[in-house]
C-alpha cells in the first residue's frame, strides 16, 4: 500500500508561522466581540443529515460530506434498496447548528442572547484561492431580538474588528452592504413573478457581479419565465446610481412592500454609520442577494476593494429556530469569512507572523556537563513563569542558518552556551 504526503484535496497542513497567525486574528477576533457582550459557544462538527438537508442551507446542501450509517442499520438500508445510507453529516456552515443549539438550549440562556461560535466546517466544494474543503468559520449571532438594534449592533461590532485586524497591515478602508430579503421579494412580485419563482429568479440575480443583467435576462428567459415579465423586472435594476434606499423602492407598490421595511433600512444604514469608521462604507446595495434560503429580512455582505470576494457576510432568519422548537425565535447573525481573512493578510505579510515580545532561544552546544544544563533549564523555568517564551535547542554547526530561522519565528535574544 502507498502512502500519500499530501493532505486532501481543498484541506492544508499548517505550519507553526500559519498557526501563530491564525491564533493572533482569533484573538483579536475574541476580544473585540467579547466587548460588545457575545458569549462563546459550541456545537458538534456532525450533524443530523434530516437537519442538513432541510432546504434552509441553500447550494451548500449540494457539498455535503455525508457520513454514512454503520453496523446494523447500514446493513438493513442496503436490504431496503433505499439509498438512503447517510445518517449524519459534517456542518457546512454554523447557522443551522446554532438554531437547533438554541431550540434544545433556550430555557438555560438569556434573552436576547448574544452568541459567538467558531469551528471548523466543511464543504465538497471546487477548491481555489480563499475556498477550501474545511475551513474555519466565525458566526455572532442575536437570538430573541425583533429588533433592528440587532442587525446595527453586529454591523458596528463586525466593522470595529475588522478594522482592527487591518490596520495592522495598512487596510482601513472596506465596504459594507446591506438590503432586504422582503424588498428583492416585493420587486419580484410587482414584476409579476409568481411567489414560488422568487427563490429562483433571486439566484439569478445574485449573479449580477459575474454576468450582468443581459446574463440575467437570458438566464430567466432559459428557465421558462415570460420575457415581459423579465425585461420589466430588470428595468428596475437599469438605474442604480443611487445608495438611498427609499429613492430606489419609491415605485415599489405597498401592496408588495411595506414602509416600514424601507424605513427600518434607512436606520439600520445611517445608525452602523455612527458606529464605523470614516474609511468604512456602509451602502445600500439592491442587488445584494445572500444565497441562503434562509433569510426573511436585511442582509448584509463586506468587502474590500481589490479583492473578489466577500469576507463577511449575513443577515435575518427569523423562521429558522421553529423549524426545530415549533415556536418562531427571531435571530440575525453575521459570518466573518476567517480563511478570506487569513488569505488577505498573508498577501501583505508575505506569508510571515511575527511575534511582537522579547523571546529568548538558548542554544547548547553538544557536550555542555550535566550541572551546567540544569542551571539552564532553572532558568528557562523562572524566565516561562515570569512571561517570556524560552525554547532550548541544540546548537547546530550553521548556527547563523539557525539563528535566522528562530528570528523568522519572533526571538530576538539569544543565549549561546559552549562547553567551556
Amino acid at each position: 500500500m502507498k502512502f500519500i504526503k499530501t493532505p486532501v484535496k481543498g484541506m492544508c497542513d499548517m505550519l507553526p508561522s500559519d498557526m501563530r497567525l491564525r491564533e493572533y486574528v482569533l484573538g483579536m477576533i475574541k476580544e473585540s466581540y467579547a466587548k460588545y457582550g457575545f458569549m462563546e459557544i459550541e456545537t458538534p462538527v456532525m450533524e443530523h443529515i434530516e437537519n442538513l438537508t432541510s432546504k434552509q442551507g441553500g447550494d451548500n446542501e449540494k457539498l455535503i460530506f455525508k457520513v454514512m450509517k454503520r453496523g446494523a442499520d447500514l446493513n438493513r438500508a442496503i436490504e431496503k434498496g433505499t439509498h438512503e445510507y447517510a445518517d449524519n453529516g459534517l456542518r457546512y456552515d454554523l447557522t443551522l447548528p446554532l438554531a437547533r443549539y438554541y431550540a434544545n438550549n433556550n430555557q438555560k440562556l438569556p434573552t436576547p442572547f448574544k452568541a459567538l461560535q467558531i469551528g471548523n466546517v466543511w464543504r465538497a466544494d471546487n477548491p481555489q484561492k480563499g475556498r477550501f474543503r474545511q475551513f474555519t468559520q466565525c458566526d455572532i449571532d442575536i437570538l430573541g431580538d425583533e429588533t433592528n438594534l440587532a442587525e446595527i449592533e453586529l454591523i458596528g461590532a463586525t466593522s470595529g474588528m475588522l478594522t482592527k485586524i487591518f490596520e495592522t497591515v495598512g487596510i482601513d478602508a472596506f465596504t459594507v452592504h446591506v438590503n432586504d430579503r422582503k424588498i428583492l421579494t416585493a420587486i419580484c412580485l410587482q414584476a409579476g413573478f409568481k411567489e414560488e419563482d422568487v427563490p429562483s429568479v433571486l439566484i439569478s440575480l445574485d449573479k449580477f457581479d459575474k454576468i450582468g443583467l443581459d446574463g440575467i435576462r437570458k438566464e430567466l428567459v432559459e428557465n421558462g419565465h415570460p420575457e415581459e415579465v423579465v425585461d420589466k423586472y430588470l428595468s428596475i435594476y437599469e438605474n442604480l446610481n443611487t445608495n438611498s434606499c427609499e429613492e430606489f423602492c419609491k415605485d415599489v407598490s405597498e401592496e408588495y412592500l411595506d414602509a416600514s421595511v424601507v424605513s427600518a433600512m434607512e436606520e439600520i444604514i445611517s445608525c452602523a454609520e455612527a458606529m464605523v469608521n470614516e474609511h468604512v462604507s456602509v451602502v445600500f446595495d439592491p442587488t445584494l442577494v445572500r444565497g441562503m434560503g434562509y433569510y426573511t429580512g436585511p442582509i448584509f455582505e463586506i468587502t474590500i476593494d481589490g479583492y473578489g470576494f466577500s469576507i463577511a457576510g449575513g443577515g435575518r432568519y427569523d423562521k429558522m429556530i421553529g423549524k426545530f422548537s415549533g415556536q418562531d425565535v427571531c435571530a440575525s447573525g453575521f459570518s466573518i469569512g476567517f480563511e478570506r481573512i487569513i488569505t488577505i493578510l498573508k498577501d501583505k505579510l508575505e506569508g510571515e507572523m511575527k511575534i511582537d515580545s522579547n523571546n529568548l532561544a538558548i542554544l547548547i552546544e553538544k557536550g555542555v556537563p550535566t550541572e551546567k544544563k540544569m542551571e539552564l533549564f532553572a532558568k528557562a523555568k523562572e524566565l516561562r513563569e515570569a512571561g517570556t517564551t524560552v525554547t532550548i535547542q541544540p546548537m547546530k554547526k550553521n548556527m547563523k542558518q539557525q539563528i535566522s530561522l528562530l528570528e523568522k519565528e519572533g526571538y530576538t535574544q539569544f543565549e549561546k552556551v559552549y562547553r567551556r
